[in-house]
C-alpha cells in the first residue's frame, strides 16, 4: 500500500482557480469569454482584427493588447512578461516562456530565434519561477530541409551547410540549458519531419542528460505510434545511460496530418477517435510513471481526467506531489481550475506563456479564440467556470 497521501484536490474549486483575479479582472474575463462563445463573432472578428492590423488602423493594436492578447499572452517581449512571471509565481505556478513568432526562413531569422531562446534560458537561470524553456526546431531550421533529411534524400553542399548551422543552433540552446541547469522542451511538429526532430532531441539527451533530464522531447499522443516511440526512447536511454525527458500532449496538427496523408497516399497517423487518443495518452502516463527512475514527464494537458489520473498514479507509486521528475502544464489564460488547484495541492505546475509582437502572435490568439467558442449550443468550460466564480462571490 502506498504511504503517500495525496492532498484533496478539486478541479471545480473556483475560489482557488481565480484567487489571483480581482472582481474587475473576473468581469473582464467574463466579457471576453462571452464574446468568444459567439461563433459568428469569433469568425468575423478574427478576420477584422487581421485586416485592421494589416492596414495599421489607429487603436487596433491597443485594443487587441488590452483584450484577447492580455488574456493569452505574457507580453510582446521577455521584459513585458516579468509581471506575469511574478504573479504566477505568487501562486507557486512556474512560467514557460514561449516565443511564438514563426521564422521567416532565413539564417538571420533563425539566428534571432536562437538568441531569443538563449535569453529565456538566461532569465530562467536567474529566476525561481521559470522551470523550463522551450523551442520549435522549425524556428531554427527550414521545415523543407528537415523533411528532406527525414526522407533520406541527398543534400546538396548548400543544404548540408544549412543543416549543420541548424544543428549548431539546437546544440547552442541545449548546451546553455545544461550549463545553467535549466530544463528545455523540444516541441513536437508535423509527422513528415518529426523523426528528424526526434533524432536531434535524442542526440542532445545523450550529450546533456547524463545527470538529469535537461532536454525533453515532446510526444503527440494523437499519433498511433507515439507510445511505442516513448518505449523505444526509454530502452535507448537505459542502454546509453542517460535520462529521458518527455512532455506528453495530445496534439496540434490533426486536420493537417489527415490532409497530407490523403494527398500523399499513406495511412493517416492520427488515432481514429478522440477516445483512442485519450486512452493512449493515459496509457503513456502509466508507462512513464512506472519508469520514473529513468523518465521525467510533463503532462501538457487541459484534460481533467488525465490530470487526475496522474495524481492518482503518483500516489500509487508512492511519489510526493512535489517530485521534481513530474510536472503538469497548461496554457496561460486557460484551465486555471487545473493549474491553480494542482499548484495549491503542492504539485509541480507551470503555464505556457506565449509572447511576441501582437501581429506575429495573431494566429495563436485566433486558435485560442476558436477553442473557446460554444460547441453544439453549450458554453465553453472556461466561460462556465467564470460564471460560477462570479456567482460565488456575489453570494458571499
Amino acid at each position: 500500500m502506498p504511504t503517500t497521501q495525496a492532498p484533496p484536490i478539486s478541479f471545480d474549486d473556483t475560489a482557488v482557480a481565480f484567487a489571483s483575479k480581482s472582481d474587475a479582472e473576473l468581469r473582464k474575463m467574463y466579457a471576453l469569454f462571452a464574446a468568444m462563445n459567439n461563433n459568428v463573432l469569433v469568425k468575423t472578428g478574427g478576420g477584422l482584427m487581421k485586416t485592421a492590423l494589416k492596414w495599421q488602423l489607429p487603436g487596433t493594436k491597443f485594443l487587441i493588447k488590452k483584450s484577447i492578447f492580455s488574456q493569452f499572452c505574457g507580453g510582446e517581449t521577455i521584459q513585458e512578461c516579468i509581471p506575469v512571471i511574478g504573479e504566477l509565481g505568487r501562486y507557486q505556478i512556474g512560467t514557460i516562456l514561449d516565443y511564438s513568432v514563426e521564422g521567416e526562413g532565413s539564417d538571420k531569422s533563425f539566428d534571432h530565434t536562437r538568441d531569443e531562446i538563449l535569453a529565456t534560458i538566461d532569465l530562467a537561470h536567474r529566476s525561481t519561477h521559470i522551470p523550463f524553456s522551450v523551442f520549435k526546431v522549425t524556428g531554427l531550421a527550414d521545415s523543407a530541409l528537415l523533411e528532406k533529411v527525414q526522407a533520406g534524400k541527398h543534400l546538396t553542399v548548400t543544404e548540408q551547410a544549412s543543416y549543420e548551422r541548424a544543428h549548431a543552433r539546437v546544440d547552442a540552446i541545449c548546451q546553455r540549458a545544461h550549463q545553467y541547469g535549466v530544463r528545455v522542451f523540444v516541441d513536437a511538429e508535423e509527422s513528415w519531419f518529426q523523426e528528424t526532430i526526434d533524432n536531434l532531441a535524442y542526440e542532445m539527451m545523450r550529450k546533456y542528460n547524463r545527470e538529469s533530464a535537461i532536454v525533453w522531447n515532446t510526444y503527440q499522443l494523437y499519433r498511433q505510434d507515439r507510445l511505442e516511440a516513448i518505449k523505444e526512447a526509454y530502452a535507448d536511454a537505459k542502454k546509453e545511460g542517460y535520462f529521458l525527458g518527455g512532455k506528453l500532449v495530445r496534439g496540434a496538427y490533426m486536420e493537417k496530418e489527415a490532409r497530407v496523408a490523403a494527398q500523399r497516399g499513406y495511412p493517416n497517423p492520427i488515432n481514429p477517435s478522440k477516445q483512442a487518443t485519450d486512452d493512449l495518452y493515459d496509457e503513456a502516463l502509466r508507462y512513464c510513471v512506472a519508469h520514473v527512475e529513468r523518465i521525467s514527464i510533463c503532462a501538457g494537458t487541459h484534460n481533467e481526467a488525465s490530470s487526475r489520473l496522474l495524481t492518482e498514479l503518483m500516489q500509487e507509486h508512492d511519489l510526493q506531489p512535489g517530485d521534481p521528475r513530474i510536472w503538469f502544464a497548461q496554457l496561460y489564460g486557460m484551465s486555471d481550475n487545473l493549474s491553480y488547484n494542482l499548484a495549491y495541492a503542492g504539485y509541480n505546475t507551470a503555464k505556457y506563456v506565449p509572447y511576441g509582437p501582437v501581429d506575429a502572435v495573431m494566429p495563436y490568439l485566433l486558435r485560442r479564440a476558436d477553442e473557446n467558442t460554444a460547441i453544439a449550443g453549450q458554453s465553453s468550460r472556461e466561460f462556465l467556470l467564470i460564471q460560477k466564480e462570479i456567482r460565488r462571490r456575489q453570494s458571499r
